[in-house]
């Protein structure tokens, strides 16, 4: 593909995140390769990934979104009549903040810091995210002055942390549940990428096959405030509230991705999928929930090399 072509794709991919970002989710896209960016090079570029966790899925059923639509329509909610229907929409609401069913568009750049570390920083639309990779096979070059032949392998290792103030995304049903419940939330992700990859062409001239396992681990603030939702047999008093609370949980993954382009601009699909049990978590009136499932995260994006020249 000729790079004018690449280059309005990526324009394209921008505008089309803007639109679409509608929540935030943990970024756990997978599109790096194990060659780290050169030594004095920048890379930029950006994704549109399609996050489908099952148990988020399961948990915001077409009965779930009714019971919400309900019970938000009421001045006055009796926990005595409701109460299952209540710890329902909690656990679509915990379920949203953990792995949201929806599109995960980021906008990235990366930069050498020297040879075989680089360092990168990503807005995903409300997660920001710094990280750092270390390449520990493989040579060192450019497609200029390569250091490797074709198909030379590479390894790398890095560590990412991203924080956001998550939140519900705009859908009718879930503002419903918001107005509800009150819901408010914070989470801070550890990620770990072990990546692999065979270079096409010498130093990934025209791209590379990369494939690997993930491993990361979420810290989650969360609380409910409800203001309309009343004790048993009460019209006066309400049901406490939950106090925020602390809950972490690990994930881990594995992904493919294939690089494909020439020198300056690349077009990167990809699919990285994740498995975790998000634990146990506390609800109102002393209830509780445990999820738990698989998260496949299919992504598609573009990636464009600049050289400076600083070698």
């Amino acid at each position: 593909m000729k790079r004018p072509t690449l280059l309005r794709a990526g324009l394209a991919l921008a505008s089309l995140t803007t639109l679409l970002a509608t929540s935030c989710t943990a970024p756990r896209i997978m599109t790096m390769s194990g060659k780290v960016t050169p030594k004095g090079e920048f890379k930029a570029g950006g994704n549109l990934a399609f996050n489908l966790p099952t148990e988020t899925i399961s948990k915001t059923s077409s009965a779930v979104k009714e019971a919400a639509t309900q019970l938000a329509s009421q001045d006055k909610v009796d926990y005595s009549t409701s109460g299952e229907l209540v710890e329902k929409l909690q656990v679509a609401a915990l379920a949203y903040v953990l792995d949201p069913v929806q599109t995960a568009p980021d906008l990235y750049v990366r930069y050498g810091v020297i040879d075989r570390l680089d360092v990168g920083y990503k807005y995903a639309f409300g997660s920001h995210v710094f990280d750092g990779m270390y390449q520990f096979m493989g040579p060192v070059g450019t497609p200029e002055q390569p250091g490797g032949a074709a198909g030379a392998m590479y390894g790398s290792i890095g560590l990412q942390f991203a924080t956001q103030r998550a939140k519900l995304p705009d859908i009718p049903y879930l503002d419903d549940i918001n107005g509800l419940l009150q819901f408010r939330a914070t989470r801070n992700d550890l990620l770990v990428p072990l990546v692999f990859s065979h270079s096409f062409g010498p130093e990934e001239e025209i791209g590379a096959i990369s494939y690997g396992v993930v491993y990361s681990h979420t810290f989650l603030r969360y609380g409910f405030d409800p203001r309309n939702i009343y004790v048993s047999n009460s019209a006066s008093q309400l049901i406490p509230s939950l106090p925020e609370r602390k809950q972490s949980f690990s994930s881990y993954g594995a992904f493919v991705n294939v690089k494909v382009g020439f020198r300056y601009a690349y077009i990167v699909p990809a699919l990285a999928m994740y498995y975790q049990n998000y634990g146990t978590y506390q609800l109102l009136n002393s209830k509780s929930a445990k999820l738990s499932g698989m998260t496949f995260i299919p992504s598609i994006g573009v990636q464009f090399r600049i050289p400076t020249g600083r070698r």
